[in-house]
Order: C-alpha cells, then sequence, then structure tokens
C-alpha cells in the first residue's frame, strides 16, 4: 500500500496536531470536523503549531510553507473522504459518537481507504464491525505535541491484515514517529498502559481531599525529576479527554470512585470550559502555569 491522500477526521487537540504532522512530511492531508467554524478555529491553531515546529525542529518557513500547502479543508464527509487512502479518526472519545461516524464514513469512503482510529481507550475490535471493513480497521494511537512526544503506536485487532498493519507501521515511520506496533489488543496501548495508573491515582488523591493538586504535582516532580506532574499532564491531554476517559469506566464499572472523579470533573471543570491547555486554563493557567515557575518545588 502506498499512502499519499490522508484524511484527518476531527481538529481538536490532537486531530490538528496528526493532520499538520503528516502535511509537514509530505502528505496530502484533507482536515474534515463538523462546521467550517470549526474548521476556521483549526487554521488559528495550525499557525500556533508552526512556531512550535520553528523552536523544536528546527523548521523552515519554506518547509512550513509546503506544510500549509498540503493541508485541505472540509467539512462535507463525502468530499473529504473522495481521494482518501487513509483516513484517521480523532473524534471525541465517545463510543456512540464513534460508532455513529464509522456508520456514516463506510457508506462514502472509497473501497481502497483504510480507517484507523487515534481512540485512547477504546479497542478497535469494539469498533470493527461498524466500519464496513474490519480487515482495514486498525488503531494509531499518538502522544500530546506529537512532533516532539513522536511514538506512534500501531495496534491491529483480530481482523486486521498483515498488509494493513505494515502499512501503517510505514506510514507512522514515514511522518517521523517512532513506531510501536502492538500485536494483541490492549486496553490503553503501551504509554497509556503505564500513564493512567499514575493519572488515576492522582485524581483519587485529589476528589478524596487527601492532598490538593499542587502538592501531588509536586510530589511526583521531585520524587521523580519528571518535568510536570498528573495534573499538568491531563491539561496537556484534554480535560475532556481524561473526563470521557474517566465516564466511560464510571458507566461500565459503576465504580463508585470513578463516578466521583467522572463527576467532579464534569462540574468544576468541562461545565466550565477549563479544559487544560487548549483553552488556556485547566488544573492550571496558560501559558505560564506555576508548575513551570522556579519556586514551584520549594
Amino acid at each position: 500500500m502506498n499512502f499519499k491522500n490522508v484524511t484527518v477526521a476531527g481538529s481538536g487537540v490532537l486531530g490538528y496536531q496528526i493532520a499538520f504532522q503528516a502535511a509537514f512530511y509530505g502528505f496530502n492531508v484533507t482536515v474534515y470536523d463538523i462546521s467550517d467554524e470549526i474548521l476556521e478555529k483549526a487554521k488559528t491553531k495550525f499557525n500556533i503549531l508552526s512556531e512550535a515546529f520553528k523552536k523544536d525542529l528546527n523548521a523552515t518557513q519554506k518547509q512550513l510553507n509546503v506544510a500549509f500547502k498540503n493541508l485541505n479543508y472540509t467539512s462535507d464527509l463525502s468530499a473529504a473522504l473522495k481521494n482518501a487512502d487513509l483516513l484517521i479518526e480523532a473524534v471525541p472519545e465517545n463510543l456512540k459518537i464513534k460508532i455513529d461516524f464509522y456508520q456514516k464514513v463506510s457508506k462514502v469512503a472509497p473501497e481502497k481507504t483504510v480507517f484507523a482510529t487515534n481512540s485512547s481507550s477504546l479497542l478497535p475490535s469494539k469498533l470493527a464491525k461498524k466500519t464496513g471493513r474490519p480487515e482495514k480497521f486498525i488503531a494509531l494511537h499518538f502522544a500530546n505535541e506529537i512532533w516532539k512526544h513522536n511514538t506512534g503506536e500501531v495496534m491491529k485487532h483480530p481482523e486486521t491484515s498483515a498488509e494493513v498493519f505494515n502499512a501503517v507501521i510505514d506510514f507512522a515511520k514515514a511522518i517521523g514517529m517512532v513506531t510501536l506496533p502492538i500485536h494483541k489488543e490492549q486496553p490503553g496501548y503501551i504509554v497509556n498502559s503505564l500513564l493512567m495508573p499514575l493519572l488515576s491515582s492522582a485524581l483519587e488523591l485529589w476528589v478524596n481531599k487527601i492532598s490538593d493538586i499542587k502538592t501531588i504535582d509536586k510530589t511526583w516532580m521531585v520524587a521523580t525529576g519528571a518535568p510536570m506532574g498528573p495534573f499538568g499532564i491531563m491539561d496537556v491531554v484534554g480535560i475532556t479527554t481524561v473526563y470521557n476517559i474517566n465516564k466511560i469506566a464510571a458507566d461500565s464499572t459503576k465504580s463508585s470512585i470513578k463516578i466521583k472523579i467522572s463527576k467532579k470533573l464534569k462540574k468544576e471543570y468541562v461545565d466550565k470550559g477549563k479544559l487544560g491547555i487548549v483553552s488556556g486554563k485547566g488544573f492550571y493557567a496558560y501559558p505560564d502555569p506555576a508548575f513551570e515557575k522556579k519556586n514551584f518545588l520549594k
């Protein structure tokens, strides 16, 4: 398989990063979202992201100009998929939304199109039948700030063909990722399987009033030398995503602590638009969060 035309569905926290990364590495990228208004906001984010590429990757203006030239935008799903070799789905982390999305794209995508979900918590097998092409469906997961934290976790499900698995691994390499093949489904892949226990423990300490946000983060940073603590990490991930993951867990397990966490996140953060770095305010205020100040660890 030779992917040339890539469609990224969803221009949220990770979607716009994936789109720009692929465009920067020479792919023809169509960014799809549900409205032109949302797409206009994405264009603004691309301008900000280009500055990060200059700073962190020493990208030249010429390279960035090519990347922008490779980006196309549409809120028409059929048009977005017309020539797609690869669809990367980055819609909200909600099973009903994703199922509805795949039921729609399965009707309009060309037969050649490979579908890849960027879901951070849902197993691809939960969605595979809804795609209408389970053998051409796979998970491709990225860490936030993908141009710096360039992991590309490629996870197959039992029906994914070997050809698709290898082709998506090659694509991830082609856009500058360190590829991490995962041969068997695992909730949370590798990165989140390691990260989620940390974030869950931090949230439990917080909602049970064992300690406050800054103290929990300070503890982790001092003890491990990490550049940020779990709440700083959640601001980067996006509090909407953190909420959705905990809500899914609450609904499926009926765990009292997960219910408590999801309710608190919704009431105190999501409903108030405090969504993390993406909104300028979450557990910390940006662009100058407290955990980056010199006296934070004292």
